[in-house]
């Protein structure tokens, strides 16, 4: 059977049809019995990932995020369905997969707790059978790990250690990254120093991304699109920005004024105004569907003189939430 192809011609990095994975429960039922039950951890989701796409993976905790992760990289056995990644079987042909993807599981460690930081990238190399200098190089700058290549990893923080893990994964230059929780404990400048680093991959080419996160700012930094799991099955697949114009709720336009001024209400397609700044600063809501930001802006630039504006999109957070709700 031949591979499944995107669109474009070019075969899915991922393709996932019908896939299942359930798990049975046993619990006491009374001093002589036990109960079985069976828990649907993953109940036949289906979806596929382009190459170079950088796709969020989102839900609850134990909406089915991690087990769906564990299937495409061979870890678990599916119960039912279909699953390709980079055109192979994750469970049958798992090593030569392992060669091909790169993943990073937030809380477990793929470094060697007690060897120098350079050390252990040394190791992976030699696993992969793969020139990763270069690749190293570029890390190392990027991610500005210089100062403590030499530091044993138990010794590293955790803001280190994480992007020793994200280097680690792309040594051997993956089709496909796997990221789980990969900013999970991180400080602010952590954070934004690796969403830098995957953000720029991603706008290369360099790699395909799938991204599992409770930590939403990484979705809304790095994903086109996302995939929103629940229950095992899939709430949701499309493009962000087009789950933002049917459930992301209103946008607002706030404008920092030349002068204090009364509220502005009553422009077309505002439903509501908010004053701050005893006037200078005012939030303007309205839905996408009414009107523009432009419109909105042009409306209040003839009431009053503006020293600024900002559009404000609807976070993910609130996007999520009304998912859920409904």
């Amino acid at each position: 059977m031949s591979e499944p192809e995107s669109p474009q011609g070019e075969r899915n990095i991922v393709d996932i049809e019908n896939l299942s994975r359930h798990f049975v429960v046993r619990r006491s039922a009374g001093r002589l019995r036990r109960e079985k039950r069976v828990v649907r951890a993953v109940d036949g989701i289906s979806f596929t990932i382009r190459p170079g796409e950088c796709v969020g993976y989102i839900g609850a905790n134990g909406a089915g995020k991690s087990t769906t992760i564990k299937m495409l990289t061979g870890i678990l056995v599916p119960t039912s369905g279909r699953v390709r990644v980079c055109g192979l079987e994750p469970v049958r042909q798992r090593r030569e997969l392992a060669r091909r993807i790169g993943v990073v599981f937030g809380q477990r460690s793929q470094l060697w707790w007690d060897l120098p930081l350079r050390e252990s990238f040394a190791l992976h190399g030699a696993i992969h059978r793969a020139p990763y200098q270069e690749r190293l190089d570029e890390c190392v700058e990027l991610l500005d790990m210089a100062a403590f290549l030499a530091t044993p990893v138990r010794q590293l923080s955790l803001g280190q250690r994480m992007r020793g893990e994200v280097t680690a994964a792309l040594l051997h230059r993956p089709e496909l990254l796997v990221l789980d929780e990969p900013t999970i404990g991180l400080d602010l400048a952590s954070k934004e120093r690796l969403r830098t680093f995957l953000a720029d991959l991603v706008a290369r080419g360099a790699v395909t991304l799938l991204l599992t996160t409770h930590d939403l700012p990484d979705v809304e930094r790095l994903c086109r699109r996302v995939v929103v799991i629940d229950h095992g099955r899939v709430l949701v697949d499309d493009e962000l920005a087009a789950l933002r114009a049917r459930f992301g709720g209103a946008r607002e336009v706030v404008v920092d004024l030349a002068e204090p001024a009364p509220p502005l209400t009553g422009l077309p397609g505002v439903h509501d105004v908010t004053v701050e700044a005893g006037g200078l600063r005012q939030r303007l809501a309205f839905a996408p569907a009414d009107t523009t930001a432009a419109a909105v802006i042009a409306a209040v630039a003839e009431r009053a003189a503006l020293r600024d504006v900002a559009v404000v999109e609807p976070s993910i957070e609130a996007l999520v939430r009304t998912l859920y709700a409904g």
